[in-house]
């Protein structure tokens, strides 16, 4: 899939990686202006919203995260792109052997909930639904202005060479990160992708939560570790406002993950 232009218009929000926590998501969208009908989203300035991968799985409530990320998708009010756990699920759901672990199995709890409330047809309707829309999402945006690329929007990382490409070693990246083997607990060795960037471009991404909002030459993180007890961060662009949701919960209880000591004490 290739990466697509998007137009800027009368404002885009960026909204951190929610993994599963909707009330912050809907208190979040409420905050922004955006308002249900109850025949569909809209914002009365025409803003849109674009999903920074990482929708669903860890937290509470993945499926009805998902459900409100793909109306709003469908409905023209929203752009979502792919991550990490983006990808686990799709692949989960399309029967590969993948390993539902460190908080991705509570997405498998969920599934099963659903299918005894609802019966088995509408669960595998809903998984199909999940499984095509996470396929289609692509590995980053570039967000354009009269004509000009002013933003990016990217999970985990973009190279500034592979801004507008796209192959599967860019979406890895992008999916991953700057990554260099496995620690001796088998997690990911992280390395800093940010110190490269040089245009002058903005790159919006999530994946590696921080304490606050964090710049690094034209990048900046909004993942605020919601899922973790943190905050849901959302970026209004282009006027660069910064607005939050505290977490109601620490719901992943990651006791190795060590952005839960800023916001736990």
């Amino acid at each position: 899939m290739q990466p697509k232009r998007i137009p800027l218009g009368a404002g885009m929000d960026f909204v951190g990686d929610v993994h599963g926590c909707y009330e912050e998501m809907m208190e979040g969208l409420q905050l922004l202006g955006y308002q249900n009908t109850g025949k569909g989203y809209f914002h009365p300035d025409n803003r849109k919203l674009l999903f920074l991968g990482d929708m669903m799985s860890r937290g509470p409530e993945s499926l009805k995260v998902m459900r409100v990320v793909m109306d709003l998708v469908n409905q023209q009010i929203a752009y979502a792109i792919d991550g990490n756990h983006n990808w686990k699920i799709v692949r989960y759901l399309m029967g590969r052997n993948v390993k539902m672990a460190h908080g991705d199995e509570r997405f498998v709890e969920e599934l099963d909930q659903y299918e005894k409330a609802y019966g088995e047809i509408k669960t595998e309707h809903m998984k199909e639904e999940i499984t095509d829309f996470l396929l289609s999402c692509p590995s980053h945006y570039i967000v354009t202005h009269h004509g000009k690329d002013v933003a990016v929007a990217v999970h985990a990382g973009i190279r500034d060479q592979d801004i507008g490409r796209d192959s599967k070693e860019i979406h890895a990246f992008t999916r991953y990160g700057y990554t260099d083997g496995l620690d001796d607990n088998g997690k990911p060795i992280r390395k800093d992708w940010t110190v490269f960037h040089q245009s002058d471009v903005l790159i919006i991404y999530g994946h590696d939560p921080t304490p606050e909002p964090t710049v690094i030459q034209r990048t900046m993180n909004i993942d605020q570790g919601c899922v973790f007890g943190g905050r849901l961060t959302f970026l209004r662009y282009p006027e660069m406002k910064i607005m939050q949701v505290d977490a109601k919960d620490d719901y992943a209880q990651d006791k190795e993950h060590k952005i839960t000591k800023y916001f736990r004490g």
